[in-house]
């Protein structure tokens, strides 16, 4: 069940990660920052998550494993323990088989001759405040997503019922008084709402995204320059000051780089070495989001018509997923651009592809983990959000940091390819003020995580207030 490690350091924390790439990884940067800070560390995975865990654990191998079978689940298919292998419908499933590890950690705790002093555990697992208050210690929620996104959250969770169904939003209680349409809103708050009859598993979903304010201490892979008025509002709301921005962790330094992909780059970094500083528009929607055949036909005639350099990171579809109306790049498309585009079938180095001096432009869903990325690049980004925290990350960077444009909006919209073509030539020429506004925040974002930047030190005082609780409990 556990991995022995030698650490006897500091303060001993339980970290529990949500299996979906967008959520584990900044838990595990986080993690091995905590650990390069002399923390004792447990964290909680399934058999089939533990290898995501082999670059963190070879970096430090002081970190501790606690290898818990995966719950059976009727609503989860036998041998699926991770989010990847059954999409983001799959959600509610998970969080509510993940939390039938509750009384296997209740004995793990019981018989440790060093328990855990706190549980830092991912947002969509509230359940663990409860478990936590059982354990009589204190848990800290930890949030891969932003300030603004949990704000707005927060403030449906806490009455639902007064929300109408279909009409739009407003938040008059938050900085600038956004509003919302009603397909904006946060996916599972959508899915809780339009059902007739909520079952057990939508109503811990519910109990969980309100125990995460009600938690000690909250942590955000985020920066006070980008979100600083919401993180305000957030400590209000809970009453405290136990509000941490620690982001963007990967500007930190990962272990190992802690991999998500093949160390190729397919070549594309040479063919990028070739283009003009800021010349190139970057496309990719993340991980798990697939485009229709009409929504990829219209994104390839519009990056044609467009006449700019790219680079389109392109996921692999089963024949399955053709035969449920999932695209694939256009027969012939990659010959019509051949030199000015680049076509990347899987996986891709965003990371490297997007600090490179020729990319200018990111096209993209506006997943959190992609907002930083091109945020820490100095990136510009053009925006299509479809689901879940993606419209209020969309509404974040254009409306109120001006540091991005807005391409086109929902899962299901098919873009009409001249109006797209039009937008991202006018987005890529280097005049548009949002460029400017995207180099701002990336220099804010550097600044953030140097030793004396706020991320910086709100690092350090994290670590100090567990200190604090392992001398309590000395």
């Amino acid at each position: 069940m556990e991995k022995e490690g030698s650490s006897k350091n500091g303060a001993h924390v339980l970290v529990v990660p949500y299996p979906a790439q967008g959520h584990m990884l900044p838990l595990l940067d986080l993690t091995h920052q905590l650990s390069q800070r002399h923390l004792t560390i447990t964290i909680l995975i399934t058999p089939g998550n533990l290898p995501t865990l082999t670059p963190l654990l070879s970096a430090n191998p002081t970190i501790q494993t606690l290898i818990l079978p995966f719950p059976n689940s009727p609503l989860i298919p036998k041998g699926v323990e991770n989010i990847k292998d059954i999409g983001n419908l799959g959600n509610i499933a998970m969080i509510s088989a993940l939390s039938e590890l509750r009384e296997p950690i209740i004995q793990w705790f019981g018989s440790h001759s060093n328990p855990p002093v706190a549980i830092i555990s991912d947002f969509f697992l509230g359940w663990t405040y409860e478990l936590a208050c059982k354990l009589q210690i204190p848990r800290i929620t930890f949030y891969c997503s932003g300030a603004f996104f949990t704000a707005v959250s927060v403030h449906l969770w806490e009455d639902p019922e007064a929300v109408q169904h279909g009409i739009e939003v407003k938040f008059h209680d938050l900085p600038g008084s956004p509003s919302l349409t009603w397909e904006e809103l946060p996916t599972l708050f959508r899915r809780y709402m339009e059902l007739e009859v909520r079952d057990t598993n939508f109503e811990l979903v519910k109990n969980s995204m309100m125990a995460n304010t009600r938690s000690w201490g909250v942590v955000f892979n985020s920066f006070v320059a980008l979100e600083g008025e919401f993180l305000d509002c957030l400590r209000e709301k809970m009453g405290h000051q136990r509000v941490y921005t620690v982001g963007p962790l990967h500007l930190l330094g990962r272990p190992n780089n802690l991999p998500v992909g093949p160390v190729v780059s397919n070549g594309v970094l040479s063919w990028l070495d070739e283009c003009e500083d800021g010349s190139v528009l970057y496309v990719c929607f993340g991980s798990q989001k697939f485009l229709k055949k009409a929504q990829m036909e219209a994104l390839a005639s519009g990056l044609e018509k467009s006449g700019v350099k790219f680079v389109w990171a392109v996921k692999k579809v089963t024949a399955q997923q053709v035969v449920d109306g999932f695209g694939d790049i256009p027969d012939g498309f990659v010959d019509r651009v051949m030199g000015r585009g680049f076509v990347i079938k899987g996986w891709a180095p965003q990371s490297e592809i997007l600090s490179h001096r020729a990319v200018g432009g990111f096209l993209s869903h506006c997943g959190w983990n992609s907002v930083l990325e091109a945020i820490s690049s100095g990136v510009m980004l053009l925006c299509w959000p479809m689901e879940a925290d993606q419209y209020l990350d969309d509404k974040l960077m254009v409306d109120y940091r001006n540091a991005a444009v807005g391409i086109c909006k929902g899962g299901d919209t098919v873009p009409d390819p001249e109006e797209l073509a039009r937008k991202i030539t006018r987005s890529m020429r280097g005049d548009v003020v949002e460029r400017t506004r995207a180099k701002e925040l990336r220099e804010k974002a550097v600044e953030a995580v140097k030793d004396g930047g706020d991320s910086y030190k709100d690092l350090d005082g994290l670590v100090e207030e567990l200190a604090k609780l392992e001398a309590q409990n000395a």
